[in-house]
């Protein structure tokens, strides 16, 4: 496993499983307890995914000792303030069936964030979070909550994948010491993206598979990845990727790949409404 450090020096693994869609709980459950037991360290979950409670029983399951994981959470948008903020940490250490933390996001940066970032900022300095951090934030909206906050977000959460491949926001990342962390790393499938002819020649050339080709280039970018995957088969292909490395020319394959052609959050009016009532439907109780 790689390890990357954190702007308060804590160390976080590069590579870790993302139980996003995974609404079978059961299956849920079976998925992090599988990968914990294949050597996962990294698992992310979030109030509004409604399966933290299948997590924590797979983590206490595994029997893996707590410091040698790596568990996140979100706080949903409907708790984006400071008692909300207050409320949804208890909530989600409550349901995973833990102490503390370690890394909790704001989900959206929408509605009162700053008002629930100074409660994580005392959550944080009392050791209920291990490290706070946020979740699609634009570049702007980063910058501003750094600049007028005293905790500064250790990691920044951004769809990012070989269709959607956000330099310009890593830079500014790299920039304000902020970590970035890649959702959809496999742009969710779409695009046929295992199926891409220049990923296929460099999976050919190394006797790997584009999912691993695809981690493998998330990871020489230094950028944490939390690929899906309920079948241990994948779970197993996606952890085997740290005995192999892509060549400059194979790094710049890929970047030709580069269309912008994403998830990125509506920004429209109407379609930022649309996305606000649809998300506000989630229950986080």
């Amino acid at each position: 496993m790689e390890f990357t450090t954190l702007n308060n020096g804590i160390k976080m693994p590069k590579l870790g499983l993302g139980v996003f869609r995974v609404t079978d709980l059961a299956e849920a459950e079976e998925a992090v307890y599988q990968a914990i037991k294949l050597g996962y360290r990294l698992i992310d979950t979030a109030a509004a995914y409604g399966n933290e409670q299948a997590v924590g029983r797979a983590i206490k399951r595994s029997g893996v000792d707590r410091s040698e994981l790596f568990v996140t959470s979100k706080l949903w948008l409907t708790d984006n303030s400071y008692e909300g903020a207050q409320r949804g940490l208890e909530r989600s250490l409550t349901n995973l069936g833990l102490d503390y933390l370690d890394l909790y996001l704001i989900h959206q940066p929408v509605s009162d964030y700053y008002g629930a970032w100074r409660y994580l900022s005392e959550a944080y300095r009392a050791g209920k979070v291990r490290a706070i951090g946020v979740d699609n934030f634009t570049q702007q909206k980063l910058v501003d909550l750094i600049n007028f906050t005293d905790v500064k977000p250790a990691v920044n959460m951004i769809e990012a994948n070989v269709f959607n491949q956000r330099e310009a926001d890593q830079q500014a990342m790299i920039d304000y010491d902020v970590q970035m962390e890649a959702w959809a790393p496999f742009s969710s499938g779409n695009h046929q993206v295992f199926e891409l002819p220049e990923l296929k020649e460099i999976a050919q050339a190394h006797g790997k598979s584009t999912a691993q080709v695809i981690l493998r280039w998330l990871m020489q970018r230094d950028i944490v990845a939390i690929p899906k995957s309920v079948h241990v088969n994948r779970l197993k292909e996606n952890l085997a990727i740290f005995d192999f490395e892509l060549r400059d020319d194979e790094m710049a394959k890929i970047a030709t790949l580069n269309t912008g052609n994403g998830f990125n959050m509506p920004e429209d009016a109407k379609g930022f409404q649309a996305m606000l009532d649809m998300s506000k439907q989630f229950s986080v109780e």
